[in-house]
């Protein structure tokens, strides 16, 4: 039933961008390949930013590395955000069925795990409390593992389909 009810809303949303003669390869393998750039590029170098901020040993540096980091992570969960959407898109205009791949539920853990992490961040670590720094540190790594993960079950997808 909420299958059915959650394509029935994006439906129009999808014959929209439909309209737009968009050729075959680009509805199928456009999701993973601007997601691919964000979750290995973007992905990796925040990660590793926020891992120089935590580890280094330069207090300058790592002051310079954090500020990468948030700015960088805002900018990554975002583009996850609105790639999520679109591959749930592509899916309608496919044809696909909605919430039963693996890739699905990749996906939307990672949208939970990094709107946790972002929300951890948001309040400046709990007023700076060193335990939910470690969190926000460990979480944002399993996180980008998770990715890893949901990129080659996107593949799978992606050569399924």
């Amino acid at each position: 039933m909420m299958v059915e009810t959650i394509r029935g809303v994006l439906q129009p949303i999808a014959d929209w961008f439909a309209g737009f003669g968009t050729p075959e390869p680009i509805v199928h393998w456009g999701h993973p390949l601007m997601m691919g750039i964000v979750i290995f590029v973007m992905g990796s170098y925040t990660a590793w930013a926020g891992w120089q901020g935590r580890l280094g040993s330069d207090t300058e540096k790592m002051a310079e590395q954090r500020t990468i980091h948030k700015r960088l992570a805002l900018w990554m969960f975002t583009f996850i955000t609105l790639g999520y959407t679109g591959g749930v898109l592509s899916l309608v205009m496919q044809g696909q069925p909605l919430f039963e791949s693996a890739h699905f539920w990749t996906g939307t853990l990672v949208i939970g795990l990094l709107g946790t992490n972002g929300a951890i961040s948001i309040t400046k670590f709990g007023g700076g409390q060193p335990i939910l720094r470690t969190v926000h540190a460990y979480l944002g790594t399993v996180a980008l593992g998770i990715m890893f993960i949901h990129a080659f079950l996107g593949l799978q997808l992606g050569l399924a389909i």
